[in-house]
């Protein structure tokens, strides 16, 4: 019964492949695809076979579109033709290739390891959208993905990643704060790997991963941050050795001022702004840094101040700051208040407290 319609269109087919016009081509390839569809699920191998030879022909003879409705139609059924899954999965154009790439249970591993050793980005982002991906293709997105590729990746919570997978993709989470965050909620990352990401991260990346961490994976990176923060003691926890060589080199070279600082704070330099202020004040980095990456606004007149920054320089500090919050108007308007009415003298005192007795303390602000 399932037979017979598929050899019903055998010389309407070969009509249309010889004589046909692009028009009538894809007319039939409809046709054909309409009838596998009704009843594909019920024939057998050898006569799949014949929509999968009927459905080969057509398609290597019409144009893009009609080629990308046919992997849209497809893509979804477990038992699709064969032979024209693998023609529109290694297609070049990734309107044809992307939904068979992406949903098609009918591709391989190794027709999906091939394709993404050598196909483009497009086709590397329709693969990593895939469920189940193995390591053998993950490894290769992860090396040879564009940041969004690799993003996308890591997003894929079906994703399975080899240890040398993972290892490169945190790799590659280096300054990359979204995938950081990403990899940072994935409940499969090895404990030893989320480590790493963490102790590289960002104050402000760490404080939006607690946030949006589901409760089992939030009390892990609670963990290793408690970690984090009991191994660091009074070491700053970030690495400063570039910007320390640089600020230090301007300071030799008379060029730390204030112009200097509000130049890394516009450009959104905080290593060197943190460097600058713990150098222009001589105290310890790790201080700053805790005054950098704190919640109020309030502190970090104090060495801004003491170290004779201008308004505009200070503001533009607290206005780009890496918290996860920024500052509000409200804020900034008390904080250019009181940064008014706080003196020099003040501020340096204060200062000399704190380097005295290494720890951070509300200051006392000029009454209003």
């Amino acid at each position: 019964m399932a037979q017979q319609p598929a050899q019903s269109i055998i010389a309407e087919l070969e009509d249309a492949v010889r004589d046909g016009t692009s028009a009538k081509r894809v007319q039939t390839l409809r046709r054909v695809t309409d009838l596998f569809l009704n009843d594909g699920d019920r024939l057998n191998d050898e006569q799949v076979k014949v929509f999968d030879d009927v459905l080969c022909l057509l398609i290597a003879r019409v144009e893009t579109r009609a080629r990308a409705e046919l992997s849209k139609r497809l893509a979804p059924l477990d038992y699709a033709p064969f032979e024209v899954i693998q023609s529109l999965a290694w297609d070049d154009d990734i309107s044809v290739a992307g939904d068979v790439l992406t949903h098609s249970s009918r591709l391989s591993n190794e027709a999906l390891l091939e394709i993404a050793s050598t196909k483009g980005q497009e086709h590397l982002f329709a693969i990593s959208t895939r469920e189940n991906l193995p390591e053998s293709v993950t490894d290769v997105i992860v090396d040879r993905g564009e940041d969004r590729v690799v993003r996308r990746l890591a997003k894929n919570a079906s994703a399975k990643f080899s240890d040398n997978g993972y290892s490169n993709i945190v790799a590659r989470a280096e300054g990359d704060d979204e995938l950081v965050e990403i990899l940072g909620l994935r409940i499969d990352l090895p404990a030893k790997l989320l480590s790493e990401l963490l102790r590289r991260a960002k104050d402000a990346v760490r404080a939006r991963l607690l946030a949006l961490a589901p409760p089992a994976v939030r009390n892990e990176i609670q963990k290793v941050l408690n970690d984090i923060a009991q191994e660091g003691g009074a070491a700053p926890r970030r690495n400063y050795g570039v910007a320390e060589e640089l600020v230090k080199l301007m300071k030799q070279l008379n060029e730390l001022d204030d112009a200097a600082v509000y130049k890394f704070a516009e450009t959104g330099k905080f290593d060197e702004v943190t460097v600058a202020l713990a150098v222009l004040n001589d105290m310890p980095l790790e201080m700053i840094e805790r005054l950098m990456l704190g919640p109020r606004a309030d502190l970090m007149l104090i060495p801004c101040r003491s170290a004779r920054l201008n308004w505009p320089t200070v503001e533009t500090i607290l206005r780009k700051r890496p918290l996860p919050h920024p500052i509000d108007e409200a804020t900034l308007s008390v904080a250019q208040r009181d940064y008014r009415r706080l003196s020099l003298e003040t501020a340096q005192r204060t200062v000399r407290f704190w380097q005295l007795h290494n720890r951070i303390e509300k200051p006392a602000m000029v009454a209003g």
